[in-house]
Parts: structure tokens; sequence; C-alpha cells
């Protein structure tokens, strides 16, 4: 599958999580699209690609270990990163007592005191363990500080928390109360430290 995620990943989330309208396939509101007039619309605008076919999108989906992609009978869709509006019916049980979230350095006092709003974004991306939130943080930020979600809390003070993802977790917002700095000396993030440094 390595080969066939090289070509036709960056694709497949340009159609399922920005826009389907530039490969002319129908999307519905919570994001599925057929994956064979998927198939056939890529190979025919993308020559280079006039192999693929709809159980490539299959084996993507299931090779893929972050969960990114979901797929259900002749049916695909992402599980998060959207920047176009859908509505997600993703499952809200199995959520971790604990979820973690990158951030830079600076941002941590203010964070603390109003919490994380999602922006620009349609949700924050919150990660299954600290090593995921820094594997995350570093696509963006050298050295990112790690903040603890406290799940039990933010959804008893009403907030929505979704599986995305093996892990990967979305929610809208995090209020303050949820919200604690995983120390420095975390084994986890030490051992992240020295790995980077080498």
């Amino acid at each position: 599958v390595t080969g066939v995620q090289t070509c036709a990943l960056p694709i497949l989330a340009l159609v399922l999580r920005h826009a389907p309208e530039k490969f002319d396939v129908d999307m519905d509101i919570n994001g599925w699209i057929d994956t064979r007039e998927l198939a056939d619309s890529i190979s025919k605008s993308r020559r280079h690609l006039h192999w693929l076919r709809a159980w490539h999108f299959e084996a993507i989906a299931n090779a893929d270990e972050k969960g990114r992609w979901q797929v259900d009978n002749e049916m695909i869709r992402a599980t998060y990163g959207h920047s176009i509006e859908i509505e997600l019916d993703l499952p809200t049980d199995d959520i971790p007592d604990a979820l973690y979230w990158p951030c830079e350095q600076g941002e941590v006092e203010s964070l603390l005191q109003f919490g994380i709003l999602s922006g620009s974004r349609k949700h924050i991306h919150l990660s299954r363990t600290i090593a995921n939130a820094l594997e995350a943080g570093r696509v963006r930020i050298d050295r990112p500080a790690i903040l603890e979600v406290d799940t039990i809390r933010a959804i008893a003070e009403g907030h929505t928390i979704f599986r995305a993802g093996t892990t990967v977790f979305l929610t809208e917002e995090v209020p303050p109360s949820a919200l604690f700095q995983v120390d420095a000396d975390d084994p986890t993030v030490m051992e992240d430290r020295k790995s980077t440094r080498l």
C-alpha cells in the first residue's frame, strides 16, 4: 500500500477534507463520498493515477495507524482535519480520562486561564498520549509544551469529545478548569527532548 499511499494521500486529503468540488464528486452532509465515483474522478483528472480503483481506498484506510480515514461499505470519509463544513457523526464513547494538546511554551499561562478555543479550525485536535501530542506539536513547534485535558471534567461541564481516529479526538472547546500543564520532567517529555537533540 505504501506506493499507493504516496500517490493518493495528498489528493485524498484534499478531496475529503477541503475541496470535493475540485474532483466533481458528491459529498454528503457527514463527509462521505462514494469510493467508485472518487476513484473514477481522480483517475480521469490525474492521468498518472489511471490505475486507481475503489478498493485502494479501503487498503489506505486500513493501513493508516492514526485512523484518518473511515471506509463503510463503498463509502469513504476523513475522520478529522476538515476545513469544509460537515456534520461529523463520530462516536463519543470510550474517551480516555486524559487527553493531550501541544502548544507554544509562551501560550501556556493564557490557555490555563482562558481555555482552548478551536479558532479558525472546526475542532481542536486532542491526542491520546503525551507522545502523540509531542509528535503532532512538532509539525509547527520545535519544542512544544503539553497540556493535559481532564476529559471527565470537560464532559461533565457539557463539552462533547469525539473519537476521530485511533490517536485523535475532537472537541470545539476545552474549559480552563479541565487543563493542566504536563511537567517538563515527565518521562515522556524528557525522552522526547533527548531524541530530538540527536
